[in-house]
């Protein structure tokens, strides 16, 4: 039996590796059932499909998709700006300064440069990365087991999304390089229509994907904790500072819950992700430069330049983006589970049930 202090500093810290692992022999009960990370299935008898299905899977791609393409092109204009200040400091030296600069030289139309590429390019990013999110979540979950993944559920979580992230900054790729293009070259294009045409004709296919490596360096820690973050943060909320059960909560309290567990995500996101955001930035505008040149070109400092703006649009990015996406859920009565809890069987085994 292990100490009780032990077990509960387990339990109580967010990001804990687990105190020891189940034999695969002693999961013969939990593995005729397929489920979620969470012990127990959605309290929600009315659902539309079965958790785990292919239409399960589709409708929350679909919900990846309105969830990153509309967020990211709603907040177009700052992501401009923002990409300006990464790439020329020394005429965009601040959030309104860069504002201001950008309405005298191209008026209002100018600060919705770069979004077609915009939604295009994270709409394919949205599927892949909710989409597949679910897929090798529930896949992880059912090579581990159902005890298993509940002790190494954070793990599980940065697992799935690092696997899907990697396929969706490959479906990114290109259209990111175009809006890049468009953002920081005055005078390059205007357009998609114009931009990628130009793009392949000077550089070929590797115009398009040669910011992709970056790229993953900095979609993949984001997304890691993005998906880690909210999904403990959100456990940890109901745990500590909701007043009341999930299960009890209306589908509106449940949604804010949601918002609020995805805006603190997304800060932590913006930080994790900045410098490799900036090195793309600047790769992306440039022709003939490599990821390295660039990272000794801006040094320590340089890659921290737009910070500030980053954070106010991912934050809000992430918190629209997950009330977005669960509110598909709710829509399309898909199967929501509740924040996870310890299976009975762990419990059992480690002496915090009576017999």
């Amino acid at each position: 039996m292990y100490p009780t202090t032990l077990t509960q500093l387990a339990r109580s810290n967010p990001f804990q590796a687990p105190l020891f692992s189940i034999k695969p022999d002693l999961q013969q009960e939990s593995r005729q059932i397929k489920r979620e990370l969470a012990a127990a299935a959605s309290n929600d008898a009315d659902v539309s499909c079965e958790f785990g299905s292919n239409k399960y899977y589709a409708l929350c791609g679909f919900g990846g998709v309105l969830s990153c393409g509309l967020t990211h092109t709603a907040v177009v204009p700052l992501d401009l700006i923002k990409c300006r200040i990464q790439v020329d400091p020394v005429k965009y030296k601040s959030i309104f300064n860069g504002f201001s600069v950008t309405l005298r030289e191209d008026g209002v139309r100018g600060l919705g440069k770069g979004w077609a590429p915009t939604f295009i390019g994270y709409s394919m990013q949205g599927l892949c990365k909710f989409g597949f999110y679910e897929v090798f979540k529930s896949m992880y979950i059912d090579m581990l087991g159902e005890e298993n993944a509940y002790l190494w559920r954070t793990s599980v979580y940065l697992a799935a999304s690092a696997s899907a992230e990697f396929f969706a900054d490959i479906a990114l790729a290109p259209m990111e390089a175009c809006k890049v293009r468009i953002q920081t070259q005055p005078g390059y294009a205007n357009t998609l229509r114009e931009c990628a045409p130009k793009m392949h004709a000077e550089e070929g296919m590797n115009a398009f994907y040669k910011g992709v490596f970056p790229l993953w360096l900095r979609q993949i820690p984001y997304t890691m904790m993005k998906f880690a973050c909210f999904e403990r943060t959100v456990e940890l909320l109901y745990k500590h500072v909701v007043p009341k059960p999930r299960s009890e909560c209306t589908k509106p309290e449940q949604l804010v819950v949601t918002f609020v567990a995805g805006y603190i995500a997304g800060v932590f996101c913006a930080m994790v992700s900045h410098p490799a955001d900036s090195v793309v930035s600047v790769l992306n505008k440039e022709r003939g430069s490599s990821a390295v040149e660039v990272l000794k070109r801006l040094g320590p400092v340089g890659v921290w330049k737009g910070l500030v703006a980053r954070i106010i649009m991912i934050g809000t990015l992430t918190a629209l983006q997950w009330f977005i996406y669960d509110s598909v859920k709710v829509y399309f009565r898909l199967p929501r589970p509740p924040p996870p809890e310890m299976p009975e069987s762990l419990k059992r085994k480690m002496g915090l049930l009576d017999y």
